[in-house]
């Protein structure tokens, strides 16, 4: 009986020390595997050439510095603009003086045509009164005399010694021409700036513009496109900047740049007229620190008529206006404007708009204009 509970507890004991050694030897197969066969990393593809992760941005390549037309003739070849526009008032008053009886109410009627053409009353009265004279004296009804006559009249009254040329020499010598651009928003005021910009490169001078109307958000862009085209530098800054400040940065950069012109672009949406006058003095006080304000240049539209006038004595005397620039003549009718705006600031027209194109704009030719209106294209 002993023996064979020897025997029954040897054979458990074998039992359990096979079933130790399988379980050891299972163990440390596993932990074999384990060092054996390190994780696998993630495979990266290589990639294909349609892959559609991002790319870095190419730079845009700079547009395409353009040459401006050149200045010289483009108001003749403009001429027939201004002539579809203002051909009833040539017309009409050359029927007019060819009426078999050049009677009062006839002179009243040349009198009216001149009156609806913007000419203002005391230029329109004098240059009736000096035709009517004229043709009595000379006692002539032949069409081309009548129409000599009206020319030499009407060219009389606008003045053509005035001096229209743009100044792009510094009043004191040194440094850039500075030329303040001034006028109300709508007038076309930023836009003419640029092509200011234009006429003058195309004189071959170097010019840069300064955004100080900082009131309008889109001017400064608008600034800049204009600039671009032309290869001209634009100074600006923020919206709401101070415009005074943008426009010391701009003549500073144009004598440090040793640019010929600096145009600035000032605002014209003030609230009042003293608002105006104390925006505009201040702009052109803090460029007079770094030299003298060579033009000041008046933009207006020609189709404002009588209205235009009024916001022209504003601006004549926030600062002082040396010269005009008539946009949107040719979609008008009311040329006469031309004189009455010359005789109200006592300043020349110097260059009109005659369309969209960024090169319309042209020196205004006192000869060339009164051709267009009284001989038509």
């Amino acid at each position: 009986m002993d023996n064979l509970w020897i025997w029954v507890v040897a054979a458990v004991v074998a039992i359990a020390a096979v079933v130790g050694i399988a379980l050891a030897a299972r163990a440390s197969r596993s932990k074999s595997a384990e060092v054996a066969a390190p994780a696998e990393e993630p495979q990266v593809e290589a990639p294909k050439a349609d892959s559609a992760e991002p790319r870095a941005a190419e730079p845009e390549a700079a547009p395409a510095v353009e040459t401006p037309e050149p200045v010289e003739g483009r108001l003749v070849r403009l001429r027939s603009r201004l002539a579809r526009s203002n051909n009833a008032l040539g017309k009409g008053l050359l029927a007019l003086l060819a009426s078999d009886k050049l009677d009062d109410d006839v002179w009243d009627e040349v009198e009216e045509t001149l009156l609806t053409a913007d000419v203002g009353l005391a230029d329109t009265t004098a240059v009736v009164e000096r035709l009517r004279e004229r043709v009595k004296v000379l006692g002539t009804r032949e069409p081309e005399e009548l129409r000599r006559l009206l020319k030499s009249e009407l060219t009389a009254v606008l003045e053509p010694e005035l001096d229209r040329s743009i100044a792009t020499v510094s009043p004191s010598g040194e440094g850039p021409a500075v030329i303040l651009m001034v006028g109300v928003n709508g007038s076309g005021k930023t836009t003419t700036c640029g092509r200011v910009a234009r006429v003058l490169i195309a004189e071959g001078k170097t010019v840069i513009m300064g955004a100080a109307d900082t009131f309008r958000a889109a001017a400064a862009e608008q600034l800049e496109t204009w600039g671009a085209r032309v290869g001209a530098t634009v100074v600006r800054r923020g919206e709401g900047a101070d415009p005074a400040s943008v426009a010391f940065d701009a003549v500073k950069a144009g004598a440090d740049e040793g640019a010929d012109v600096v145009l600035v672009d000032t605002a014209g949406r003030l609230q009042n007229k003293a608002g105006l006058m104390d925006e505009l003095g201040k702009v052109k006080r803090v460029v007079e620190k770094q030299g003298p304000v060579a033009e000041t240049l008046l933009v207006l539209d020609a189709t404002t008529g009588q209205n235009g006038l009024q916001q022209a004595k504003v601006f004549g005397e926030a600062v002082q206006v040396t010269g005009i620039v008539l946009t949107k003549l040719d979609g008008s009718a009311k040329g006469g404007i031309v004189i009455a705006v010359q005789r109200q600031l006592g300043v020349p027209v110097k260059l009109v708009g005659l369309g969209e194109g960024p090169d319309d704009l042209a020196p205004f030719e006192v000869g060339a204009f009164v051709d267009a209106i009284v001989d038509g294209a």
